[in-house]
């Protein structure tokens, strides 16, 4: 898979800074332009911290002379209160720079958080989970960073480093057979996964050998038969049918190699950042 997670970081935190600074700063022309300042950004949540790379590119943008201090790393635990990073230098650089740089950390952190909690209900069975394309725009590669970061594993980037044949594909294709033939004689090299709606449907699949089956709001048992019908030959990724944890739970618990969840992405809860100016 295509996981160059930091190949567009500079673009998006340029455009980030294009749409909030446009021309100038006006607020910050209120300070001197040659006061300096400090200033400590600190979590009030706890959280999994994923964005340092974004943020230390934002002030760089803003003011390369800045100096940014991490008290932390990607993939750390943090509670209410911890101190996150400093920023030191010119004072209008570092408020300049302040909305675009939480923006990001705290986005893609909350994205690690959610990822890292759905990661620890199933971490008793060997079930891995999932992202999905469910991105915020302009973010796929930072949120499936912030999903690594978390403890999930990352599905496919785009349309183009995974196949994954569904309902339309088959209708329009002919069938699943000839859609996972077409597969196989396009891109040999590349993963095929179908997703199927039944049990009648998952044998079809599976007599044609893709790598991957996703199966579509299975029942319970229907999961069960699926697992054992497949047996460990091709990977079942679960995917809906997941309103609450216990559901989450009990689909890791029928064997099921994988199970994807598109709230690790969007929607988010955003960890609640905040950066007091300290001298």
């Amino acid at each position: 898979m295509d996981n160059n997670y930091f190949s567009n970081l500079d673009q998006n935190v340029k455009l980030a800074l294009s749409e909030d600074v446009g021309d100038v700063d006006i607020t910050a022309q209120l300070i001197d332009a040659e006061t300096q300042a400090t200033a400590d950004v600190i979590t009030r949540d706890d959280a999994v911290i994923c964005g340092v790379d974004w943020v230390n590119e934002v002030f760089k943008q803003v003011d390369p002379t800045l100096a940014i201090t991490w008290h932390v790393k990607d993939s750390d635990i943090v509670e209410p209160n911890q101190k996150l990073f400093s920023a030191a230098g010119n004072a209008r650089s570092i408020l300049t720079g302040e909305r675009p740089a939480l923006n990001f950390l705290q986005t893609l952190s909350g994205t690690a958080t959610a990822t890292q909690r759905y990661a620890a209900l199933i971490a008793h069975t060997q079930t891995k989970l999932l992202d999905t394309r469910k991105t915020l725009p302009g973010l796929r590669r930072a949120q499936k960073y912030a999903v690594k970061c978390g403890g999930g594993e990352n599905h496919r980037m785009g349309l183009y480093d995974a196949f994954l044949i569904k309902e339309n594909h088959i209708m329009a294709c002919g069938s699943i057979a000839k859609a996972i033939a077409r597969a196989k004689s396009l891109h040999p090299n590349k993963r095929i996964e179908i997703e199927v709606e039944n049990l009648a449907e998952l044998r079809e699949a599976a007599d044609a050998e893709p790598n991957w089956i996703m199966i579509d709001n299975f029942s319970l048992d229907d999961m069960r038969t699926a697992v054992e019908g497949t047996n460990n030959k091709i990977k079942l990724e679960a995917s809906g049918g997941i309103e609450t944890d216990d559901d989450l739970v009990a689909i890791a618990e029928t064997g099921v190699d994988y199970i994807s969840v598109g709230a690790l992405t969007k929607p988010l809860r955003a960890t609640d950042l905040s950066m007091r100016m300290v001298g």
